[in-house]
Order: C-alpha cells, then sequence, then structure tokens
C-alpha cells in the first residue's frame, strides 16, 4: 500500500492540506487510515487542556496565550470543542467567534470540533486530529474543551498539560473542585483576578493543591487585559519539561478510547434515533430488550 503523504506548508502559513487532512480523519473518509498510520511518532508538540466549568474565560485565555505565543513567532494550534447538538450532532463553532483576530496570523491553525455526544467533550476523533496536528512540528496544541464539570477527567488522557480554568466565584463550590477536577489539574488559573474574593480563593486552591503528592501551581489571570498569561505560560512550560511519569497510563487512555470508537463504528447514531422513534411507539416498549435485539443487527 503506497503511504499517503500530505505537504503541508506549514513554514507559509498554507494550512488548506492541513484542513483537509484533519477532515478526512474527523469524517473517516478514504485515505484517513493512511494517514494515522503513517504519523510521525516523535514529536516535540506539547498539547496543553484548556478545561473548567461554563464562563470562566476559557476561549479569552486562549486567545491571550495565542497572541503571547505569535509574538515569540511559536506556531500554535487549537482544537475548539463545541457543544454538540442532540438533534442533529452538529457543532456551534462558538469559540471560533471569540478568536476571529488569530485567523489571519499566518502561524496560528485553528479547528473547531464537534463534542459527537461524547461525555466529558472528547471524541476519539479528538485524540486522532491531535495526533494529526503534532505531527506537522507545531510548537504548542491547546485543546478547550467543553465546560461540563467532573466529566472533564477524559482530558487526562489527552494532554501533556492540563490547564483547569476557575473564577472566584467557584469559591463556593470547593468540594466538588477537591472531588473532581482536583484530581486531573496540573496548573489551576483563577481567571477574573480583579473579581472580589480572587486573592482568598486562591490561597484556598493553593492549600488544597499542596496536599496532593506532587503540588499543583496556581496562576491568577486577568485574560480581558492579558495579565498573568507570561505566568501561566512558564509553568506550562516548566510542567511539560519535567518528567511525565504517568505517559503509560495516558497512551493506555488514548488507545482504549480509539478501541472503544473502533468496536462502535457500526453504530449509527441518526439510524438508531429513527429505530427508537418508531419502536418506542408500541405497546410494551422496554429498552432493554430493545438494545439486546438492536446489538444483534
Amino acid at each position: 500500500m503506497q503511504k499517503h503523504k500530505i505537504d503541508y506548508h506549514i513554514e507559509d502559513g498554507n494550512f488548506k492540506n492541513l484542513a483537509r487532512a484533519l477532515t478526512m480523519v474527523e469524517n473517516d473518509l478514504e485515505g484517513s487510515d493512511e494517514i494515522l498510520f503513517n504519523l510521525n511518532a516523535t514529536s516535540s508538540s506539547i498539547v496543553v487542556g484548556i478545561t473548567g466549568p461554563p464562563g470562566a474565560g476559557k476561549s479569552t485565555l486562549v486567545n491571550g496565550i495565542i497572541n503571547q505565543l505569535a509574538s515569540e513567532d511559536k506556531r500554535i494550534a487549537v482544537l475548539a470543542i463545541d457543544p454538540t447538538s442532540p438533534f442533529n450532532l452538529g457543532s456551534l463553532l462558538g469559540d471560533r467567534i471569540r478568536m476571529t483576530e488569530q485567523f489571519n496570523k499566518p502561524n496560528v491553525f485553528i479547528r473547531s470540533l464537534a463534542t459527537r455526544g461524547s461525555l466529558g467533550g472528547l471524541s476519539a476523533k479528538t485524540i486522532e486530529m491531535v495526533d494529526v496536528l503534532k505531527s506537522v512540528g507545531f510548537n504548542y496544541i491547546f485543546v478547550e474543551t467543553v465546560g461540563v464539570g467532573q466529566s472533564e477527567v477524559e482530558i487526562v488522557g489527552l494532554a501533556d498539560v492540563t490547564v483547569v480554568v476557575l473564577v472566584p466565584e467557584s469559591g463556593d463550590e470547593i468540594q466538588t473542585i477537591k472531588s473532581g477536577l482536583m484530581e486531573i489539574a496540573d496548573i489551576f488559573v483563577v481567571n477574573k483576578a480583579d473579581r472580589e474574593g480572587a486573592d482568598i480563593f486562591a490561597n484556598n486552591l493553593k492549600k488544597m493543591a499542596h496536599l496532593k503528592t506532587t503540588p499543583i501551581q496556581v496562576i491568577k489571570t486577568i485574560a480581558l487585559r492579558s495579565e498573568g498569561i507570561i505566568e501561566l505560560l512558564g509553568a506550562v512550560r516548566n510542567f511539560s519539561e519535567s518528567e511525565n511519569k504517568h505517559k503509560p497510563f495516558l497512551l493506555a487512555e488514548k488507545a482504549y478510547r480509539l478501541i472503544q470508537r473502533q468496536r462502535m463504528i457500526d453504530i449509527d447514531k441518526k439510524r438508531l434515533q429513527q429505530d427508537i422513534a418508531k419502536a418506542c411507539k408500541n405497546d410494551g416498549f422496554n429498552l432493554y430488550r430493545f438494545v439486546s435485539e438492536y446489538e444483534k443487527t
């Protein structure tokens, strides 16, 4: 079989072929397997997961980070994971609107990806698309996930560094944070740090973070004014340069999701919705009998 080689032309900012390759992979088009099977296995790209609850200012923060890295002549890719409509499986593309100023920068590539119903906002397609981006040679790849709370733990299996973005108002949910996001964060960001209670909240986070075997750094930012961005990037770089003892775990998590997708590849969700819409009108409909029979078809 001939290798599927794609000339990405990243140096001159021509991302057309890269976008085409990502579309092939995202939609399982012919040639997508060849692209994945022949990816460069070695990459110095730093994959940064940006997660946290809605309204924390994740997109504004990423926008500020891009501005700083672009000024350093770094090559940056962003995968913005958009909420999927439960009715048409489409992406709302909200994050692209917030990053319009970045589209004309020759060293910045932004792509939106629908969650496709994945609980934590990440699908196996995210893993594959990130690996395509890594093979191209971006210095930084940011994956911004939809904010849906504790189910964001899925990002642990994808990112080299996980940044959890919170706001001072999150202090009311400190126990929720402790039981959920505390387990996945490599770096905490207290964004909108000019708001009342920011210092107290940040200090409480630091106390909790130091209870972990590996202390978590807490950075205060005001993304709208680009304050704290340089400090955050310093923390990201320091963490990424440290020994990653969890790499086998991360690879196993990625492999698990890819295997899971392969085993579900014959399940068409739209067809499932249509079939169950008909079946549930019958008297005596039972979801478990339906599923058992459906698996045999």
